[in-house]
């Protein structure tokens, strides 16, 4: 049914951002917010929670064999005692078409939205964050049966950044010690949080399925500038060290990489504007790539690696291609290193809401938001291409 050698070649996508009337998450909440300085709402997303099928359809249809999708937490538990038993055989049919369309089922059980419920009582500063997020895994686990790669949280260092952006924009908030607002990082106290959490998950998924676990990290493949190697490590193990060194009891990690950043004397600095900068601002570094695979590959103790995002923000296809095309090369030579490599998985299947926003196009296939018709571009083909011819189409 899947690759020959077992090498995952796909597409990601996150719930919040495709499914569309995701009413119960606290996204849905903020970004209708008066006042909040969104472009857009989420509305009806691309209405994946009813055209699923034609997405994976589109998505097999064109080569490839594994699509990460998630389950959306907020609809699962809309309420602190209610579990809803259609959302999850809503999922479960998710789960049954990929594995009948011949696509290996990548899992995330928790993708940055929580519920409101979760979110009105402290969201993951709560003492009984870790317990709440345990039970709710509990209860997803029976329709992960046959799914093989499982991602518990995604992105906790953003998770973690989101605690600290929030303070920024609250006035009577206290900003963590060491955080500087112009260049704020993640707080490793949530951090800590969320570690327990992906353990506590993590056990119940060994004890009750037998998929492999981990979690993504968002991986910035930071660089010293002269001069601050010092400041580069504290920010380099407070943005990504800490998590990848979590990753070190996990099966898997999942690696995401869109672009580099360097570190200056007050961390991070941002991205000078440049005509090569994609959509989101960011610098073009298909290269950045090699370096988050290196790093997770030495820093998590040579747990197997599996590319859960990597993409561009373009609305030029072509770039997209040649962007996509670098940065496989940099994986092929991360493999020919003996870096063990499971999987690609593009972001994203579909062009999107991304969190506020649906101005940046990171999709393989464009969505008409009026209409939901899905349009394939030519970076799907291109892409199932080198799924069919494997590395040697590299």
């Amino acid at each position: 049914m899947f690759a020959a050698d077992g090498f995952l070649w796909g597409a990601s996508t996150a719930p919040h951002q495709v499914e569309g009337n995701n009413i119960n998450a606290d996204w849905w909440e903020i970004e209708n917010t008066p006042g909040v300085p969104f472009p857009h709402r989420s509305g009806d997303a691309t209405d994946s929670f009813n055209r699923y099928r034609e997405d994976m359809r589109m998505l097999a249809q064109a080569g490839l064999n594994a699509y990460r999708f998630g389950f959306e937490w907020a609809r699962i538990q809309p309420e602190e005692d209610m579990f809803s038993r259609a959302m999850l055989d809503h999922y479960r049919r998710m789960v049954d078409t990929a594995i009948d369309l011949g696509l290996q089922p990548v899992v995330t059980l928790q993708h940055f939205t929580i519920p409101r419920w979760f979110a009105h009582e402290g969201g993951w500063e709560n003492p009984r964050a870790v317990e709440r997020f345990r039970r709710y895994v509990e209860y997803v686990t029976p329709a992960l049966e046959g799914v093989e790669w499982v991602c518990t949280i995604n992105e906790p260092n953003m998770v973690a950044m989101f605690s600290v952006l929030a303070k920024l924009y609250d006035p009577a908030a206290t900003l963590p010690e060491g955080q500087n607002p112009g260049s704020p990082l993640p707080d490793l106290r949530i951090g800590e949080v969320l570690a327990d959490a992906h353990r506590s998950a993590r056990d119940v998924l060994r004890e009750r399925t037998d998929a492999k676990v981990g979690w993504t990290i968002a991986q910035q493949a930071l660089e010293p500038t002269p001069g601050n190697d010092d400041v580069f490590e504290r920010v380099h193990h407070q943005w990504e060290g800490f998590y990848l060194s979590v990753s070190r009891d996990d099966d898997f990690v999942g690696v995401q990489s869109y672009t580099s950043q360097t570190v200056g004397p007050d961390g991070p600095i941002p991205h000078p504007p440049s005509e090569e900068n994609t959509i989101t601002g960011w610098a073009y570094r298909p290269d950045a790539l090699g370096i988050a695979l290196r790093r997770a590959w030495d820093e998590a103790g040579g747990v197997p690696l599996l590319i859960t995002e990597n993409g561009i923000a373009t609305a030029d296809d072509s770039r997209r291609i040649a962007y996509t095309t670098e940065a496989l090369r940099h994986m092929k030579r991360a493999l020919a290193d003996g870096i063990d490599v499971r999987g690609y998985l593009h972001w994203s299947l579909l062009d999107n809401y991304e969190w506020g926003d649906y101005g940046p196009t990171f999709g393989l296939i464009e969505v008409d938001r009026q209409t939901f018709v899905r349009t394939p571009k030519p970076s799907l083909d291109w892409l199932g291409g080198i799924a069919k011819g494997g590395f040697e189409a590299l």
